[in-house]
């Protein structure tokens, strides 16, 4: 598998589907030399290089209820849906541990997206970069716009990495892999819309006019990168594992049924493709 690279795109709670993908590729010890990811792709992928089977699913399913996880309660006190501090101190430090020493003690890169608010640039960050704080730029990558308040560190004001970047194959191909897997959680033909919250965003962040820039324009760059993904697919350079059918899952979803029956079909998914990966890498 060498010079081969794994690529997750974000997606809120969607990201569920790319845990279970994740899942079954550990249970068939399936780690590939390099993983990126934004938001919940990156999220999910740190479970994934700690070998902790199920940590995914019982960190969402098991907590989604939690008014500290996601909330209008949250937002109502401090301006956050999501619970950050609730998900990335309490939930990897005390509830569901988060085995920071089987994560170092991997040799896969992992390389982490976020945008910069300043520039609207996505800014990477490798696995030695991270170092102790990866939990912070997890953080910094999936705070979503809106729901979650820009991470300021190391002199860097950051935000969702899905922002600037939603799939960064191209950070991976430009890393030196010439064939990637990449786990989408939209269905074949999706093509996302320019936002009608433009009003929203310019009151949100009219102190960051590139950030603004790049989220009016990042419906184009999505779809130009799943275009460009679905030709590279054709090529032969690229295996995508996508649901099937659009999902009926949001961005903030809090139905745990729902997430589960999601998380199950992302394991099927990559159950029946399996063969068909274990071709194409060969």
């Amino acid at each position: 598998m060498e010079k081969t690279g794994l690529v997750l795109e974000g997606g809120g709670m969607r990201g569920i589907y790319t845990a279970g993908v994740l899942e079954f590729l550990m249970e068939k010890n399936l780690y590939f030399p390099y993983v990126i990811g934004v938001s919940a792709g990156a999220c999910h992928a740190a479970s994934y290089l700690s070998r902790q089977r199920g940590r995914n699913k019982k960190v969402i399913i098991d907590y989604i209820k939690h008014p500290r996880y996601l909330s209008l309660q949250n937002f109502l006190k401090q301006r956050e849906l999501f619970g950050m501090d609730f998900i990335f101190d309490d939930i990897p430090n005390i509830h569901v541990p988060f085995d920071f020493q089987a994560y170092r003690n991997g040799t896969e890169e992992f390389v982490i997206g976020t945008t910069d608010c300043e520039t609207g640039k996505p800014v990477y960050f490798s696995r030695e970069e991270t170092g102790e704080d990866l939990l912070t730029y997890i953080r910094a990558s999936s705070s979503l716009p809106f729901f979650s308040p820009v991470v300021s560190f190391k002199g860097k004001k950051l935000l969702d990495g899905g922002i600037s970047d939603s799939v960064p194959i191209l950070k991976s191909e430009k890393d030196g892999n010439k064939k990637n897997v990449v786990i989408l959680t939209r269905n074949k033909g999706y093509k996302k819309s320019r936002t009608k919250m433009e009003w929203l965003l310019r009151r949100s962040y009219k102190e960051y006019p590139k950030l603004m820039e790049t989220m009016l324009s990042r419906y184009q760059l999505y779809n130009d990168t799943t275009a460009y993904i679905e030709d590279e697919e054709r090529k032969g350079n690229v295996f995508v594992i996508r649901p099937l059918s659009p999902m009926q899952v949001g961005r903030v979803e809090r139905n745990p049924v729902k997430l589960e029956k999601l998380y199950e079909q992302g394991y099927h998914d990559a159950a029946s493709r399996y063969t068909s990966l274990q071709n194409w890498m060969e």
